[in-house]
């Protein structure tokens, strides 16, 4: 019994003591304001959207080339100029174009007076044999007059047709060589603003050589591709979102135009085309750019 009372009472004291520790003390609130407090961070939302990578583009952008051999001479755009539909861009040297042309039309007017020239001899010898056959039938003229009368008028038939033939031959020349001259006019096939300009005055250049780049400016699209397996399939006018690579901040709008009838075996995804609505007059094309493809658990954009 004595020796169960002293476990007991080693027991209460260490429980004391245990108590008078757990006592706080300006040493240890002093240690614990020195612990930096640790916050856990809240856990990163999943992503909504697919990021696809795309760049602004215009329908029509193409290289202009030149159509014909020879020197610029004269440059009528430069890089940023907005010019119309068939308006000149560059010129190209034409004199001997030009020389050639104005012979083919004095050869064409020469064929014009030959063909008035017979067409008179025609109508000439025509009454000469019709006296001729006239004479030979009240027997005043003989059958070799008649003959001659006969032998002319066919010739002068025949030299009109020919004369007439020239005229087709030189009007066909004539046309040829305006559409050659016209080759050595640079031209804009479709209204736009020139982004690039190859060439200088003074520069000999060949038949295909690359001159200027034209491009429209509106509407602005977008290619992107869809992956095949995703839930949500793109649909024409279907409304989409996305971003510039450069300010991940700004977002444009955009509406579904074109999507493509087959999946590109590489890639397994879809071809789609988008038409930004209303972009701002910053956007430029080239500009790189991502769309927010809605994933299964995000809404439609």
């Amino acid at each position: 019994m004595k020796s169960w009372g002293l476990c007991v009472t080693a027991l209460l004291l260490a429980a004391v003591a245990a108590g008078c520790s757990s006592q706080p003390t300006p040493e240890k609130v002093a240690a614990a304001a020195a612990q930096p407090t640790v916050i856990p961070a809240p856990p990163r939302a999943a992503a909504t959207a697919l990021e696809i990578p795309a760049v602004l583009m215009v329908e029509h952008e193409v290289d202009v080339v030149a159509e014909h051999d020879g020197e610029v001479m004269e440059l009528a755009a430069d890089e940023g100029s907005k010019v119309a539909a068939g308006a000149i861009l560059a010129r190209l040297d034409s004199r001997m174009v030009e020389a050639r042309l104005e012979q083919a039309r004095a050869d064409l007017k020469v064929a014009e007076y030959n063909v008035k020239y017979n067409e008179a001899e025609l109508h000439a010898n025509q009454s000469r044999l019709e006296r001729a056959q006239l004479m030979f039938k009240e027997g005043l003229g003989s059958k070799a007059d008649l003959d001659t009368a006969e032998f002319q008028a066919k010739g002068s038939a025949y030299d009109l047709e020919s004369w007439k033939a020239n005229v087709e031959k030189h009007h066909a020349e004539v046309k040829s060589l305006e559409l050659e001259l016209q080759k050595t006019r640079v031209s804009a096939p479709f209204a736009g603003v020139v982004s690039r300009r190859y060439v200088r005055q003074g520069d000999v250049v060949a038949k295909g050589t690359k001159c200027f780049r034209l491009s429209q400016l509106s509407p602005l699209l977008v290619d992107f591709q869809v992956p095949e397996t995703d839930a949500h399939k793109p649909a024409i006018a279907q409304p989409v979102k996305g971003t510039l690579l450069s300010d991940p901040g700004r977002w444009f709008d955009a509406r579904i135009t074109r999507v493509s009838p087959v999946v590109d075996a590489a890639s397994g995804s879809y071809d789609v085309t988008a038409e930004l609505v209303n972009p701002a007059a910053e956007l430029k094309p080239g500009m790189a750019v991502r769309i927010a493809w809605p994933t299964p658990s995000s809404p439609h954009p």
